[in-house]
């Protein structure tokens, strides 16, 4: 090796680093980070039922598989609920999927939730149920997709607020 070709090596060895690019810099995509929920709370008199809701906030160029997932080995989205004292959760309503095709599921088109959408409940109040603000530990289940791949499943935990009167 010639002295120039060393100089030059050691020269390029101890440059400044390059600043890293703005693609170093984004965190990871993952599922509950593309998916925001908000709950939409109920008032209930004892006795009676009525509608709650979570709506979902899916960031621009992502999707979450429909409930149900249109083949077996994707992951639904999918509310667990815990009731509290003196109320109850009779049913979940997922909404249709819009229905695309993407270039991972080859020619099947998938049902999907993308943009907003509400997923919505039905809660009974007991007759018996104490008057005032309670909370209902929820779990959001969600697998977030772009065009290309799926990202690993995620859950976000939250309170649904429900008032008794």
């Amino acid at each position: 090796m010639t002295s120039f070709t060393v100089i030059c090596l050691v020269v390029a060895a101890c440059g400044k680093p390059q600043p890293p690019s703005d693609t170093d810099q984004r965190p990871p995509v993952t599922s509950i980070g593309v998916v925001k929920t908000t709950p939409i709370g109920a008032s209930l008199a004892k006795g009676e039922s009525g509608e709650a809701a979570v709506r979902l906030k899916i960031d621009d160029g992502y999707h979450v598989n429909a409930n149900p997932a249109t083949l077996p080995y994707l992951i639904p989205t999918q509310l667990e609920i815990t009731p509290a004292t003196g109320i109850s959760v009779d049913f979940i309503t997922y909404p249709n999927g819009v229905t695309k095709k993407f270039s991972f599921s080859s020619d099947q088109a998938l049902a999907v939730y993308e943009g907003q959408t509400d997923l919505k409940l039905r809660l009974t109040a007991a007759k018996t149920a104490q008057p005032g603000e309670h909370n209902l530990s929820v779990k959001l289940r969600v697998q977030a997709c772009d065009d290309q791949v799926c990202y690993a499943p995620g859950t976000l935990d939250f309170t649904l607020p429900v008032t008794i009167k």
